[in-house]
């Protein structure tokens, strides 16, 4: 399913989500803080049996704490159709009580669909409100109230098979990585060995916005940072598709329309992938990790986010905003951290997010993940996200043909979004 159907919900019913959270919630009076059978609802897109193990463990001591919360339930929805079952179960007067989100969240902030956290979150004795990562809260904020703890925030980093670089007689240096040779060692690997050379995971030719992780190192963005103009026909963004059409068209360097290379199953040579994604990797080959590439206009990191909010059109908001607190204590995030870098600074050190890995080193992790966050961006989110994914996809699509006309195409896009970031 595209992302576009995956996100329908967030465009058809905003009218509806706007409705839900100001007429259809319950208030935050006194009826539902002495309620004695609470039953909390939390989505997520996890199936991950060690991850929902942890989470009923956390729910378990939380409830035996507070004994008016009868049950906390984690609802395991498909990640593919997570966006519009959720948009449906708040439309529909069945919203959860708390939720997981990623590119949605513009949508649910602008709908006032969530619960404000910063005041509960500050008063909570030991919270430590001010350990949070300023560039991990910005995604999640409107006008100083933060709406949903980025419980998840992983910069995306370049994975390396150095077993296919050794076979290709390839050899990069970490200190002066930069894309122009990682491109170069992709195209020989892809010569000698048949493999793929580097693959921006999760992009597909389809997601578009994943290739954020390449063109935010040529200096380009897809808008402008009020998030009102198309900047796709920009010159640094011009070049920064040039470097990718050359990839897939010219010197092979990066599978092209069709091709599908998995770096974890030992098909590609470098992969650009979310630090969380090392759980997939295996003792097959033997593999680096470093910081994203330098491009044309230097050094940059690119994160991918995750967040939890308390939704207004749930039944419980006062206990789900003060088990989310909970949840998101110092000591539980130290615990979530084993599979979810934390936001929070105190945790963050190499030496602490290895402590409950075994496939990266704490060097690695403070390289590619500590030293990263502070001037992070994170990958293009905007309000309507379906529909601006969708006419950019089209739009995009006449690019990955190996006579395409660059900027004509680019130029296309921003005809077709440039509407959309206006309203």
């Amino acid at each position: 399913m595209n992302r576009a159907r995956k996100l329908l919900g967030a465009i058809a019913l905003t009218t509806a989500l706007t409705m839900t959270a100001a007429c259809g919630a319950p208030s935050d009076g006194a009826g539902e803080s002495d309620a004695t059978d609470v039953k909390l609802r939390m989505t997520v897109w996890t199936s991950n049996e060690d991850q929902l193990k942890l989470f009923d463990t956390i729910a378990a001591a939380y409830r035996a704490e507070n004994p008016e919360v009868a049950s906390i339930t984690f609802e395991s929805l498909p990640f593919e159709d997570y966006n519009t079952t959720l948009t449906t179960q708040i439309a529909g007067g069945n919203a959860p009580d708390l939720a997981w989100m990623g590119d949605l969240s513009s949508d649910l902030i602008a709908a006032d669909a969530l619960v404000g956290l910063t005041d509960k979150l500050k008063a909570t004795d030991g919270w430590q409100y001010d350990d949070l990562e300023a560039s991990a809260t910005k995604e999640f904020s409107r006008d100083g109230t933060l709406y949903a703890y980025p419980f998840s925030t992983s910069p995306f980093a370049l994975y390396v098979n150095t077993d296919l670089l050794a076979k290709a007689g390839q050899k990069i240096d970490p200190k002066a990585l930069t894309w122009d040779k990682v491109a170069a060692a992709g195209a020989a690997v892809h010569a000698d060995t048949g493999k793929g050379g580097f693959v921006v995971r999760d992009f597909d030719y389809k997601s578009w916005n994943m290739l954020a992780t390449v063109w935010t190192g040529f200096g380009a963005a897809a808008w402008s940072p009020d998030g009102k103009t198309c900047t796709f026909a920009d010159p640094e963004m011009q070049q920064a598709f040039t470097f990718l059409h050359d990839a897939a068209f010219k010197t092979k360097a990066m599978p092209g329309p069709g091709t599908t290379a998995d770096f974890f199953a030992g098909d590609a040579a470098f992969t650009v992938a979310q630090v969380s994604r090392a759980s997939l990797l295996t003792d097959s080959f033997k593999y680096a990790l470093y910081p994203l590439p330098t491009g044309p206009a230097g050094r940059y990191s690119v994160i991918g986010q995750a967040g939890v909010g308390v939704l207004a059109g749930g039944k419980h908001k006062t206990q789900a905003t003060d088990f989310l607190a909970y949840l998101t204590n110092p000591a539980n995030s130290q615990k979530l951290a084993r599979f979810f870098p934390p936001p929070r600074k105190s945790l963050l050190t190499g030496a602490k997010l290895a402590a409950d890995t075994k496939v990266l080193t704490a060097a690695q992790l403070q390289e590619s993940v500590v030293d990263q966050l502070p001037d992070a961006v994170t990958l293009p989110n905007h309000t309507s996200p379906a529909e601006i994914a969708q006419k950019g996809k089209t739009a995009l699509d006449a690019m990955w043909k190996a006579d395409a006309d660059i900027p004509a195409v680019l130029k296309s896009v921003c005809t077709a979004i440039e509407p959309i970031l206006a309203k």
